[in-house]
């Protein structure tokens, strides 16, 4: 019995922040550093000319000197009211009752907070108490990938089901001048803040992707577990890398090809981690730019936007929706380097 994910609908932060901003930033904080001219270049290279922020540029916890609690906080309660409107914009949009929902899966990585976001959602949007609930916590940039994984395995097990999934991601609580290394000034470039949320079904309830139960993949490189990580201390959260992350989408798309096993991929909806990324997951699948505009776009106008990126990539490939049986591949790549990836079909 296949199940299906509908359209989703992304919101991102208030604040649009141009990199070129981010540059005059980086020179204000750090005029000595002796890569300054090699990090600009690299920066303004990255494939990202805007991203959205919670909170302006200038605002304490991104750029000044908010403690660890301050910076969690903040990023917890902005994300908190970026995936209420995403969840309620969602179930309007597909014209759905809080009753309706018997499932609620989210995913959020860059605040701190227990309860988790499902139990606050829960309560904000007045969902039924004994509704079935996951909360992904340090799924990170896999994580909306990773949500859509678990709901489909819960829409599989109990037939009749509708599961909101909600992803909220404030990366730019990552923004911190006391990270100094070429990759995390990339990093303060790259990300951005945004929530996301669809549903997953029994039956459909538009258009979107029909799932089987062997559409589903997940996947931990072998000696990975440093390539990405997250890091806390007194001056806030943190996000690490060493140079071998950034092959880690090459060494993974094998075993990924070993899953597909000769499956036709029409529409890759891929995770906008960077464009190396992005680009070596479709040249691996035979794709090019033009297939994978959607993610490339998105990098360009929002920058990585996390756990929520394969949900607006989604979202974009349905403003211009593919034919009907086109088969698509989403991928997405998470810390220390792991795949969650999910294979459908379009249904119009």
């Amino acid at each position: 019995m296949p199940v299906h994910i509908a359209r989703p609908t992304t919101v991102l932060a208030p604040h649009k922040i141009l990199t070129t901003e981010i540059a005059e930033d980086i020179r204000a904080h750090h005029p000595d550093h002796p890569r300054l001219g090699a990090i600009l270049r690299v920066i303004g290279n990255c494939g990202v000319d805007s991203r959205y922020f919670t909170q302006p540029l200038t605002a304490d916890t991104i750029t000044g000197t908010a403690d660890v609690h301050t910076r969690t906080a903040r990023a917890f309660t902005d994300a908190l009211t970026m995936a209420e409107t995403a969840a309620r914009t969602t179930l309007q949009q597909h014209s759905l009752e809080l009753g309706d929902i018997t499932g609620l899966i989210t995913t959020h990585a860059t605040g701190w907070s227990v309860p988790n976001l499902d139990i606050h959602l829960t309560a904000r949007l007045g969902l039924n108490p004994r509704i079935r609930r996951t909360a992904l916590t340090t799924t990170a940039c896999a994580g909306g990938a990773h949500a859509l994984i678990r709901a489909c395995e819960q829409a599989l097990l109990h037939p009749g089901s509708r599961i909101l999934v909600v992803a909220a991601e404030v990366l730019s609580t990552s923004y911190n001048h006391a990270d100094t290394a070429i990759e995390h000034m990339i990093y303060k470039a790259l990300f951005g803040d945004s929530s996301g949320a669809t549903i997953v079904s029994s039956d459909p309830i538009g258009p979107g992707l029909t799932i089987e139960a062997d559409g589903l993949f997940e996947y931990a490189l072998p000696g990975s577990l440093d390539f990405y990580a997250g890091r806390i201390d007194t001056t806030g959260m943190h996000f690490d890398s060493t140079k071998q992350a950034a092959g880690g989408a090459r060494h993974a798309m094998p075993a990924i090809h070993d899953w597909l096993d000769g499956r036709q991929v029409d529409v890759p909806v891929i995770h906008p981690g960077s464009r190396p990324i992005i680009m070596d997951t479709a040249s691996a699948l035979g794709l090019g730019d033009t297939d994978a505009r959607h993610s490339l776009d998105t990098l360009r106008e929002e920058g990585n936007l996390g756990g929520v990126s394969v949900l607006r990539v989604l979202e974009r490939t349905h403003h211009q929706p593919p034919a009907d049986g086109a088969q698509a591949l989403m991928v997405a790549y998470g810390p220390g380097f792991t795949v969650a990836a999910v294979h459908g079909t379009w249904t119009s």
